[in-house]
């Protein structure tokens, strides 16, 4: 093993010594100056042995990143190979984490790079100081660090899942950084030694980064545990983000559109704007497989400008054939927020179709509204609005919007989460939830749609409880430009012979 250096400060100030302030001070009453003496002498090599540790900083020709001293990931991948042979020696086992820390991205973006650096430091001491004097840790690419353990009889996955709260919980304590107080959440996944057949120390590493990557996909302070499944969706992605480009390029990847309707009165009030992949192998393919591979492939911004395109194309289409369908809602993330010049491209594609501003609803996702003081995407927000298109938050009641991320973002539609719809009609508790969300719109000034509504009894309970809006299969579910003209005239065909209820209770 490396030789490794203390981090945490002088031994004196160290909190194991606290422990021995009593023990010291009744040794010198009751015996003597030289049992205080040995019991201090006591307190200090305890204090020494039990110190937070890093690997050492002054091996010649070795190379370390430059914010925390630790090793990168190719020496990582050597410690690690050292602990697999180790644990087949003394018939034990080991395994690898990875932490990392949530919208990195973003915080880099935000932060002067000694700031950001700062943060890393921090974080490694934490996570050091959290683990065994035995186990190693190392800098991956990006944000993120590679723990590995020094091998124990029976490591399974409770204690793995243990062990990786523990480092979330050590290194989600706030920090002080340059004056101030910064909060932040990590996500882990981890990878088992008898989970990695013909395992080296780069698989194992590879197996945890694998498993850290899905915890980042499901949201803050996810833990994930690899498996081949996990594996598996990895490869189908990988696969995926080389053929984004292709599918951007030749039309496979295109916009399908999901009516939205008043519980008043049944009227198309909108449309929700969704990808869709019609790719030649594994059929159509959704956001969740859509998104990652556009990400992977670093076409982002190809992406939204081709979704633009079929969007505004198709506003077109239906204003020329005379169909009524409302504004199309589009969902805005963080990255695209944050281009300066997102508001001025949106109005370029509004002149360019010859489009009512109006006809745009721009759907806050989650990772926006945590942002909507930061300044590139509050003058985005206020231009958009300026514009004329209206805002809605996304998934109230299941993640970061409030009362004053309402006010702020001046929304004039929230979009209920999906997981209080399900199932409504027959949960007292979600009718309650549904309930308080619509009434809290409703003094507010805001209108308020149900996604994900499935079943007629959702739709009938939704109505009953005054939500405005409805959208989802039980409607009906997305489908191309094509064939959403026959559907319209099939749905006013069906309103005509309905007999129509005379209430306006909301926009």
């Amino acid at each position: 093993m490396q030789k490794r250096l203390p981090t945490s400060g002088p031994i004196l100030c160290r909190r194991e010594m606290i422990a021995f302030v009593p023990a010291i001070t009744l040794a010198w009453l009751w015996v003597g100056v030289e049992a205080m003496i040995l019991l201090g002498i006591t307190a200090l090599i305890v204090a020494y042995m039990t110190r937070p540790i890093l690997p050492a900083l002054d091996q010649p020709g070795r190379e370390t990143d430059h914010a925390t001293g630790l090793p990168l990931r190719e020496e990582g991948a050597g410690l690690m190979q050292d602990m697999i042979e180790e644990a087949a020696r003394s018939v034990r086992s080991t395994a690898c984490l990875v932490v990392g820390i949530d919208d990195a991205t973003r915080l880099e973006r935000q932060l002067p790079g000694a700031e950001f650096d700062e943060i890393m430091r921090r974080t490694s001491e934490r996570l050091a100081g959290a683990l065994r004097d035995s186990d190693m840790v190392a800098r991956l690419e990006g944000a993120r660090f590679a723990v590995m353990l020094k091998p124990t009889p029976h490591p399974d996955l409770e204690s793995m899942i243990q062990l990786s709260v523990r480092l979330q919980s050590a290194t989600e304590e706030p920090l002080s950084i340059a004056g101030r107080e910064l909060s932040i959440t990590t996500y882990a996944g981890f990878c088992l030694l008898k989970r990695c057949p013909n395992a080296t120390g780069d698989k194992m590493i590879s197996a945890a980064e694998t498993a850290a990557e899905e915890a980042a996909r499901n949201g803050p302070s996810a833990i994930r545990a690899f498996s081949p499944e996990i594996r598996r969706t990895a490869e189908i992605r990988s696969s995926l983000s080389t053929d984004a480009g292709e599918g951007l390029e030749n039309g496979d990847i295109v916009a399908y559109f999901q009516p939205q309707l008043s519980t008043d009165t049944g009227q198309v009030t909108g449309m929700q704007a969704v990808p869709r992949w019609l790719h030649r192998d594994r059929g159509i393919l959704t956001e969740e497989d859509i998104l990652p591979a556009v990400a992977a492939a670093g076409m982002r911004k190809r992406f939204y400008e081709v979704m633009m395109y079929q969007i505004f194309s198709a506003l077109r289409t239906w204003q020329r054939k005379g169909e009524i369908c409302g504004p199309v809602s589009i969902p805005v993330n963080d990255e695209l927020m944050a281009n300066p010049k997102m508001a001025e491209r949106l109005q370029w594609e509004l002149d360019r179709f010859d489009l009512d501003p109006s006809l745009i609803r721009l759907i806050l996702q989650q990772n926006v509204i945590g942002q909507l003081k930061e300044d590139i995407v509050a003058h985005n927000l206020a231009s958009c609005r300026k514009l004329g298109c209206h805002v809605e938050l996304a998934g109230f009641g299941n993640g970061p919007a409030s009362v004053s991320s309402i006010k702020t973002a001046n929304a004039q539609r929230l979009r209920i989460h999906r997981s209080f719809v399900t199932q409504v009609d027959r949960n007292p508790e979600k009718q309650q939830l549904v309930a308080a969300i619509i009434s809290l719109a409703e003094g507010m000034g805001v209108a308020t749609l149900a996604e994900g509504v499935t079943t007629i009894g959702e739709h009938s309970m939704l109505a009953q409880l005054g939500c405005n809006h409805v959208q989802g299969r039980a409607i009906s579910a997305p489908m191309p430009l094509d064939e959403t003209h026959e559907w319209l005239k099939r749905h006013q065909a069906r309103l005509a012979k309905t007999p129509q209820i005379d209430t306006k209770r909301g926009a």
